[in-house]
């Protein structure tokens, strides 16, 4: 659920360009939309196996759960589609929920934002150390030092600002072209190389497994809302060209990320590719078995994990940014100490990114560097935002006595609330829900003692735009 901010400079760059349709607002869209979606692509390096092991390893329905993920996916996304249109200076959930219901509803999604942040550093951070395992096996004693070095050195990184992360569109591009070698080779393969069969007993009807199992990969829906709240970087465009940026990159983000999915996990069943061992990943024995031991093998396994750094980046860069915008300045009152709204001469509000390294460190440990121990936390916030957002969509249309958007809008938010409903049904997530309401609680008091100041429910703009 993380929006980048290399765009931002990009655009910086390119602003005198940008008001015509040359070949350089080309060059603008996709590396905004390439940095954009840099989070959900890198979500597939664990969704689908978080599946197969909700479904205990039953490769036969593996398919068909993730066929219905990618099915929600586009429900949510057509939602965002709706947003960027409403609020093409940015806003995402947040603008919408205050809008819809009053501005105390703001802070709901804005909860959910900070528990998503978190959660995206430490099972972005977790899954890149497993990557790197995957690729050298020797490492893995030291699971939990390996993520928290990982997770210095990007927090590191982030004190220097966003003019690194220009890579993070370089780093998406990546993943995908090595990603499509390994599926050709894979397909081309005449022989079945994995190591499970292809069905199992699930212990219970086939439908009602892919039910309870699906809910578990809707991480794969998390950064869907980045596009709606990023376009606010875009300062330099006109509204028009705000809604086609971010509904560009919605549309090429379903494309990319329903295509790599579900072509993964036809491989995965082709090659009999299993639940992994302790020291490896689903989706690095698919590259194994597809192509080998070779160079191949070695940069999937590369790019894979620095894609899932320039995730964690992003949420470094983004979290911190909420808070610093919530913090308020000496013109615009704020709900946060002014301390975390404090920056360096790179523009890092420190003592925010503070906050977010020691919350990731703490989940890290507490997951012992396993990001499938975290992903069952990690498709809870987010729908707590998505939640919101489509009922907020759905007032908007019941207002503008708009009968069939309201439906749809309706059916979709109930689709999201059986998600987010099953995930919370396997216990451990109510403490994602618990914090996200706690936080919510917290800022919403905070609000008040403030005197209540106008303009809450453009602080994820106002995040993005700064």
């Amino acid at each position: 659920m993380t929006s980048s901010k290399s765009a931002a400079a990009v655009a910086a760059a390119l602003s005198p360009a940008v008001r015509t349709r040359g070949p350089r607002h080309s060059v603008l869209f996709f590396a905004f939309a390439f940095a954009v979606i840099a989070d959900p692509v890198s979500s597939v390096a664990y969704a689908i196996e978080a599946a197969l092991r909700a479904l205990h390893g039953d490769l036969a329905l593996l398919l068909p759960t993730m066929s219905l993920v990618i099915g929600l996916v586009v429900v949510v996304t057509a939602n965002y589609w709706q947003l960027v249109r409403r609020f093409p200076k940015g806003g995402g959930a947040a603008a919408a929920a205050g809008r819809a219901f009053g501005a105390r509803f703001t802070f709901l999604p804005i909860g959910a934002l900070v528990v998503d942040f978190v959660l995206t550093i430490g099972i972005s951070i977790a899954a890149a150390a497993s990557a790197v395992i995957a690729l050298f096996p020797a490492l893995a004693a030291w699971r939990i030092p390996l993520a928290l070095l990982l997770l210095l050195v990007v927090a590191g990184l982030t004190w220097f600002g966003h003019g690194g992360r220009l890579l993070f569109a370089v780093m998406t591009v990546a993943f995908v072209v090595i990603c499509v070698a390994v599926l050709i080779l894979g397909f081309a393969s005449p022989h079945a190389t994995g190591h499970a069969a292809a069905s199992a007993d699930p212990g219970r009807s086939a439908v009602l497994a892919v039910v309870l199992a699906f809910p578990v990969a809707m991480a794969l829906a998390t950064g869907v809302e980045a596009p709606s709240t990023a376009i606010a970087q875009l300062g330099q465009l006109d509204d028009t060209h705000r809604r086609r940026f971010g509904r560009g990159t919605l549309a090429l983000l379903l494309i990319i990320v329903g295509g790599l999915t579900l072509a993964l996990t036809a491989l995965a069943v082709r090659l009999h590719i299993g639940i992994p061992g302790a020291d490896s990943t689903q989706i690095a024995d698919i590259a194994h078995a597809a192509a080998g031991p070779g160079w191949l093998y070695g940069a999937f396994q590369l790019t894979s994990s620095l894609l899932l750094l320039a995730a964690a980046s992003s949420s470094f860069q983004a979290g911190p940014g909420l808070l610093k915008a919530l913090a308020g300045t000496a013109d615009r009152p704020g709900v946060l100490p002014p301390l975390l709204g404090r920056t360096n001469r790179h523009h890092t509000p420190y003592w925010s990114v503070v906050v977010y390294l020691a919350a990731a460190a703490l989940i890290i440990v507490a997951a012992a560097g396993q990001e499938q121990e975290l992903v069952l936390f990690y498709a809870v916030a987010v729908f707590v935002s998505f939640l919101v957002g489509l009922l907020a969509m759905a007032r908007f249309a019941t207002r503008e006595h708009n009968k069939a958007l309201a439906w749809v809008n309706s059916l979709a938010g109930t689709a999201v609330a059986f998600t987010l409903a099953v995930n919370l049904l396997r216990g451990w997530p109510m403490l994602s829900l618990a914090a996200t309401l706690l936080i919510a609680a917290g800022l919403y008091a905070r609000w008040t003692r403030a005197g209540r100041p106008t303009g809450i429910e453009d602080v994820e703009a106002r995040a993005e735009a700064d």
